[in-house]
């Protein structure tokens, strides 16, 4: 197996989190097991691979926690998003005028990378998009919206960091 040394592994994702947990990365990274650990930690993977799926799963989310909300029009997955600059998702609202009124659509496109993973990655990049529907900025309200919607939010986060760590370094999960 090609193991890289935790130096040549660019840690970008993990870098703001606690030197400790950067030690404990960078150790499964020289390790090689890094792989084993996702694949052990989450070895189902999902079935909402078309868009018409991904549609219904977070539509699911959206009208149990956000029923309030504006309607979800569109949810895909886009290969031209760019998990290299963090852009796992992406919401839109698109306003147009129709008949003399402004019609808002609320969109989420989800990276391509994410068709083929567990439940629990996709489950966390959808809420992470769903919670900007209410809330446009990374602030402490955002982040409590996240973890209302899935208790396991940030770990999940870090776990789906590592999980881009993995892609980086050539591996698959």
């Amino acid at each position: 197996m090609n193991r890289q040394s935790p130096e040549d592994v660019n840690i970008r994702t993990i870098a703001h989190y606690p030197a400790a947990i950067v030690q404990q990365v960078r150790n499964l990274i020289s390790e090689g097991r890094l792989r084993e650990y996702l694949r052990t930690k989450y070895p189902e993977r999902h079935q909402y691979n078309s868009d018409d799926t991904l549609y219904s799963f977070t539509l699911e989310l959206k009208d149990r926690y956000l029923k309030r909300s504006k309607p979800l029009s569109k949810a895909r997955y886009d290969d031209h998003l760019d998990t290299v600059k963090n852009a796992l998702g992406t919401h839109t609202r698109i306003s147009r005028t129709h008949g003399g009124k402004l019609k808002s659509k609320n969109e989420i496109h989800i990276a391509s990378v994410f068709k083929n993973t567990p439940a629990e990655f996709l489950r966390m990049i959808v809420v992470h998009e769903l919670a900007h529907f209410k809330e446009q900025d990374h602030n402490k309200a955002f982040y409590q919206l996240c973890c209302h919607m899935d208790s396991d939010y940030h770990q999940l986060e870090l776990d789906v960091r590592l999980y881009l760590l993995l892609l980086d370094s050539g591996q698959s999960l």
